[in-house]
């Protein structure tokens, strides 16, 4: 990893533009045939009504998202390289321990952007996006306003700029972001319902969980983990957070949310 580390410490910026545009491509496609592959696995553990085809504006949305992303990657590059962002090179335990912190710090700070992005004001301007694809499948991961990949890379630079991280705790921590980000957007539960009584993985933030947050906006902001719900009070009380239970479809209805930000969903969802 240290030469390959030195060779992007010498690339241009055309070549690592390069290397990091197919680094996003490759992840897209990675979570796009993951997230299938589970749906495949877990068809009978159905959280929700399943997504209408494909529209066009999802596709454009994911296109711009992984464009973006690359963009902020190239930024992280550029900040490493000019000593803004310092990687160390060790992989011993504190690499794991890295992974942890980035993971909790992160999940802070999402939850507190998430609320934030929910508020009345806030929430038309980006995160409606996201939202009015309330049915979600793997490529709904990646529907997201621009606004909304810019901040989360803004807001992902910013903690690698506070805190100084080795290689493989960015790495096994960009791996979890992308499985946690799958999971929530699959609408079938592919973890066991023996999870929801363990002290900790109880507290994960799993598909149901996610999908609760999509049919009813007022609660469950985590990415992660619910803990911060759990603190500070948004915790959906009558949404479990992991259920093996099949839901049965709905003829689409539009209704407005009963969340603080009061968007108008497409329909078919539970609540």
């Amino acid at each position: 990893m240290n030469s390959i580390l030195d060779a992007f410490a010498r690339m241009s910026f055309g070549e690592a533009l390069g290397w990091m545009l197919a680094e996003n491509v490759i992840l897209f496609a990675v979570a796009i045939l993951a997230g299938h592959l589970l749906i495949l696995a877990s068809r009978s553990r159905r959280i929700g009504p399943p997504p209408p085809p494909v529209e066009g504006a999802e596709i454009a949305w994911a296109a711009s998202c992984v464009a973006l992303n690359t963009l902020v990657t190239v930024a992280g590059w550029g900040l490493w390289r000019s000593g803004y962002i310092v990687i160390r090179r060790d992989t011993g335990a504190r690499a794991w321990l890295d992974a942890i912190v980035l993971l909790m710090l992160m999940d802070l700070a999402m939850y507190v952007t998430h609320r934030i992005a929910h508020h009345p004001w806030a929430f038309p301007l980006a995160h409606a996006t996201h939202h009015h694809y309330d049915r979600p499948r793997p490529l709904d991961l990646f529907v997201l306003n621009p606004i909304e990949v810019l901040g989360f890379g803004a807001l992902w630079l910013s903690v690698l700029w506070l805190y100084t991280s080795s290689w493989l705790g960015i790495v096994i921590y960009l791996t979890l972001n992308l499985a946690f980000g799958v999971v929530g957007h699959l609408g079938v539960e592919p973890l066991p319902e023996s999870w929801a009584g363990h002290p900790v993985l109880r507290l994960l933030g799993t598909s149901t969980f996610h999908a609760g947050h999509h049919r009813d906006d007022g609660g469950n902001f985590g990415f992660y983990t619910s803990i911060w719900d759990i603190l500070f009070g948004t915790l959906h009380p009558r949404i479990p957070r992991l259920t093996a239970r099949v839901r049965s479809d709905r003829p689409p209805t539009i209704e407005p949310s009963g969340g603080p930000s009061g968007h108008v969903r497409r329909g078919g969802a539970d609540r």
